[in-house]
């Protein structure tokens, strides 16, 4: 009985998987927040995190792999020199800070983001400052929390880059976040090879997806676009701020 609840879980994983990524894919965020509760379910709340972190890793290698001719360096690279050291920060705090009011903070500031954005009321110009600030800010709660990919995707949607470009632009940054909180979490909380397997198995699901996904945003108007993924992205908010 336990052989085939295990194969069930698996089968649960994939499916999981292959929609995050489809998800991501499609919008550069959002995969995370759809399989964290799956994998929470599955194999625990404490490894939760570090295999999402693994199977994302993949994931977004993948997203980065189908539009690397698209990706724009010059914000990736500002992003990334917030973001990784302090990812290293928010990775060593995952313990001991309330995740759920975090959670919570967020989906509301990115409820706001959007809301101001559409109304033309906050005029947001990315420059050199805030692109590494952001990435600081993105990495520090990807840390701590597992995913800040909503954060991120509102800070590069603001760059008015191509679907395809969006997508694998903000993919690289993620990368480099989560190779970062991969090393931190294996000396610190040993993830073992068992939690290992089971992220790279969910890669491989989330590589289809994100090929999936990628295939539909390459025919889509950019103007479409955004629209798509500021209201995706309000919806994810609306998520957190209601059930942390």
């Amino acid at each position: 009985m336990i052989k085939i609840v295990e194969f069930i879980d698996l089968l649960a994983l994939f499916a999981g998987g292959f929609l995050a990524a489809a998800i991501s894919g499609a919008a550069g965020f959002g995969g995370a927040l759809l399989l964290l509760p799956l994998l929470t379910k599955t194999i625990g709340t404490t490894m939760a995190i570090p295999v999402l972190t693994v199977a994302q890793l993949i994931g977004n290698f993948s997203r980065a792999f189908f539009g690397f001719k698209q990706i724009k360096w010059k914000p990736v690279l500002l992003f990334t020199v917030g973001a990784v050291p302090m990812s290293v920060l928010g990775a060593y705090s995952f313990v001991e800070v309330p995740k759920d009011i975090i959670s919570r903070l967020i989906g509301l500031a990115i409820i706001l983001f959007v809301i101001l954005k559409y109304f033309n009321i906050l005029k947001f110009n990315p420059t050199k400052a805030t692109m590494i600030f952001g990435g600081g800010l993105v990495g520090f709660i990807s840390g701590l929390v597992g995913s800040a990919g909503p954060i991120g995707a509102a800070l590069f949607l603001s760059l008015n880059l191509p679907p395809v470009s969006y997508v694998a632009s903000e993919a690289m940054t993620a990368i480099a976040m989560h190779i970062t909180k991969t090393i931190v979490y294996e000396r610190y909380l040993g993830i073992g090879l068992a939690a290992l397997s089971i992220g790279l198995f969910i890669g491989i699901s989330m590589v289809l997806g994100t090929w999936a996904g990628m295939k539909i945003i390459s025919k889509i108007p950019k103007e479409k676009f955004n629209i798509f993924v500021g209201s995706l992205l309000c919806l994810i908010g609306l998520q957190m701020l209601l059930f942390g």
